[in-house]
């Protein structure tokens, strides 16, 4: 945002969002290719067991040839978890940025951060980020867009309440705390004036 511009009350920082985004969907990511990999890695697990039983245990060439079995099959591991986490980082990543920058822009153009925004953006994020081959894309981007808009309007409301919630006890905060330094400076004068009548 330029300067001079306030942010609305309840507008996220998209480059913020899009942050967190990414490390969530690395970490989805990361745990959908380890789930995978646990039930996938047990039959490879199983069928390298059987590779190396067919070796003869005891020989040099043999015991090499089960290094390299360990080997290659820890490195598909990591290769399929990492690129899980990488692949999982950059959709959720920018579908978030994409969200929450959408979200600004329609508070930014009306002037006001409510519901239908969050449903707007909802909406056109869902529409955006499908899925399929073109022609599946093309024949379901209205129902994805209604689907988007019904899903973020309860998800909106349920979040302004939260945000208006928070800043009434912000306001209530900042009230008891004027409060009490106010008594604090009473009492501090009153504890002037008698060391002032004390001291004459």
């Amino acid at each position: 945002m330029e300067k001079g511009r306030t942010r609305l009350p309840g507008t996220v920082n998209w480059g913020t969002a899009a942050v967190i985004g990414v490390f969530a969907g690395m970490l989805s990511g990361g745990s959908k290719e380890a789930a995978a990999s646990v039930v996938s890695g047990f039959f490879l697990f199983m069928l390298d067991i059987a590779k190396m039983l067919k070796l003869k245990l005891g020989s040099a060439p043999d015991k090499r040839e089960q290094c390299r079995l360990m080997r290659d099959a820890m490195e598909k591991r990591f290769l399929s978890l990492t690129s899980g986490s990488i692949v999982g980082g950059v959709r959720l990543g920018i579908f978030t940025a994409a969200f929450f920058g959408l979200q600004d822009l329609f508070a930014e153009k009306r002037g006001v951060h409510d519901v239908f925004n969050v449903a707007g953006a909802g909406s056109l994020t869902a529409a955006t980020f499908l899925r399929g081959s073109l022609a599946w894309r093309a024949g379901n981007v209205l129902l994805d867009s209604v689907l988007g808009a019904a899903v973020c309007f309860p998800l909106g409301w349920i979040h302004l309440k939260l945000v208006d919630k928070v800043n009434e006890e912000i306001i209530a905060t900042k009230a008891e705390a004027d409060e009490i330094g106010e008594i604090k400076r009473g009492v501090g004068a009153a504890i002037e004036r008698l060391e002032g009548g004390l001291t004459k």
